[in-house]
């Protein structure tokens, strides 16, 4: 999945120019709270927060501060080709809340960590009608397959499998599915080894 079918295009800009009252006030109309500063042509020139800007206002008032004194002169970036993964693991790595996207200097896009969630909601299908089942399956070869085979074979048509605990000997498979009764499925699990943490029709 690509950064650009998940971005925001054309996004609200401001330029070196603007003062930090005006960023702030931008910021707020707009209900944003990252922004690119921009030259003419849409290059990247920096990127703002509203936090940022918001601790920079009484010292801008009274020793004469920026928004290019301000802004962050070289911010992570990312191309939007990339995969959506990569932003990921960038805003959880950097701890920001967004990355401009940039192709050849030229901002086309920004993508936030609202947006991510987003795509991972999208991706569980956690906001559609659903029935989940938790399954401890394990290290072992083909546990997985044999997992998701039973819950199959037993009415459950799955929507999406997320995964927590990749430590050894411990592996909770998350199965969403189709709304159903998960209760035959719990069982045909446990007669088959597998041990079911939670079950939620």
């Amino acid at each position: 999945m690509k950064i650009k079918s998940f971005m925001i295009p054309d996004p609200i800009t401001t330029t070196e120019n603007a003062s930090i009252e005006e960023a702030i006030e931008l910021m707020k109309n707009n209900s944003i709270r990252h922004l690119p500063v921009v030259s003419e042509g849409k290059m990247l020139k920096g990127f703002v927060t509203l936090a940022d800007l918001r601790t920079g206002l009484i010292p801008s008032m009274l020793a004469g501060l920026t928004l290019a004194d301000l802004m962050i002169k070289d911010p992570i970036i990312i191309d939007p080709e990339s995969d959506i993964e990569l932003a990921a693991q960038l805003i959880y790595k950097y701890k920001i809340g967004g990355i401009p996207v940039v192709k050849k200097g030229r901002l086309v896009g920004i993508i936030t960590e609202s947006d991510l969630l987003r795509v991972f909601i999208d991706m569980m299908g956690i906001l559609s009608a659903s029935s989940r089942i938790d399954v401890v399956v394990g290290t072992q070869p083909g546990s997985f397959n044999k997992a998701a085979q039973v819950v199959q074979n037993h009415g459950g048509e799955i929507i999406s499998v997320g995964i927590v605990g990749e430590r050894a000997r411990k592996r909770t498979y998350h199965f969403r599915l189709s709304p159903c009764k998960t209760t035959p499925i719990r069982e045909a699990l446990e007669k088959e080894g597998f041990k079911v943490m939670e079950a939620m029709d």
